[in-house]
């Protein structure tokens, strides 16, 4: 029981981060917060993240291309120009590497206006780093593990970044419904947002790029929503543009 209480709450604080910190926050500036926040959950999101902690800049700048491109040769991450879910990640991760080390001039034009940690950004990318949380979750399960099938697990641990991501590019680009026509094939994917907690709402998304809530019709529940709106009311964060339902309504 401890291994898979682990393991679920690694997935999920993991792709909590992820969708909050480096989607919202570091790529698309859906909202504000204070310096000591900004520090807060940049450090919040690299321990949650562990071994496969995503760079906010690198994230952000993938990301907007991804926008910017949707769906075409220049998108890092699209479905449509890959044979399978494993080549896309590999080829994002070979993308992601480049412009992590400033490598890659298609990104030079969305650079900026993104959280930055150089220091920890460093570490976070060395052996020491990557190496040692590996270690921390298989010694957990040596611990704990109480059946050989648990360790394999460990795999999605290392990985939960990456996996989160191909979860989100591959699905949302590839199976669903629309809502609206972006001229790409973002798609919501709600069968399997259980898994991406909002993310899967990607042709709403793609609509409304600044809408910090990615359900557009009364049954598309985003969770991560839940969490911003109440991060809201308590004023550690300030939603930087709310979107109103006669604005949505002419939209669709």
């Amino acid at each position: 029981m401890p291994v898979l209480i682990f393991f679920v709450a690694h997935y999920y604080l993991s792709l909590f981060t992820q969708t909050f910190y480096l989607h919202r926050y570091a790529a698309h500036k859906m909202f504000t917060m204070n310096k000591f926040w900004e520090k807060f959950f940049f450090l919040f999101t690299y321990v949650c993240q562990g071994s496969s902690f995503l760079s906010p800049r690198a994230y952000a700048l993938l990301h907007r291309m991804h926008h910017a491109y949707s769906d075409t040769e220049m998108d890092p991450h699209s479905p449509l120009f890959s044979s399978n879910a494993f080549s896309m990640m590999w080829k994002t991760k070979n993308i992601y590497n480049d412009v992590l080390n400033r490598n890659y001039a298609a990104a030079e034009r969305f650079e900026g206006d993104y959280p930055e940690w150089v220091s920890l950004e460093r570490f976070s990318a060395t052996a020491v780093s990557r190496i040692g949380w590996g270690a921390l979750y298989v010694l957990f399960y040596v611990q704990f593990a109480t059946a050989w099938w648990m360790y394999l697990l460990l795999p999605i641990h290392f990985l939960m970044g990456p996996i989160h991501g191909a979860i989100v590019n591959w699905g949302g680009h590839k199976y669903g419904y629309q809502n609206f026509d972006n001229h790409d094939h973002s798609k919501n994917t709600l069968a399997l947002d259980f898994l991406a907690f909002g993310e899967l709402f990607q042709n709403n998304h793609h609509k409304l790029p600044m809408r910090v809530n990615f359900g557009v019709k009364w049954w598309e529940f985003d969770p991560t929503y839940s969490v911003i709106w109440m991060l809201d009311k308590a004023h550690i964060i300030k939603i930087k543009r709310k979107v109103t339902a006669q604005k949505l309504r002419v939209a669709a």
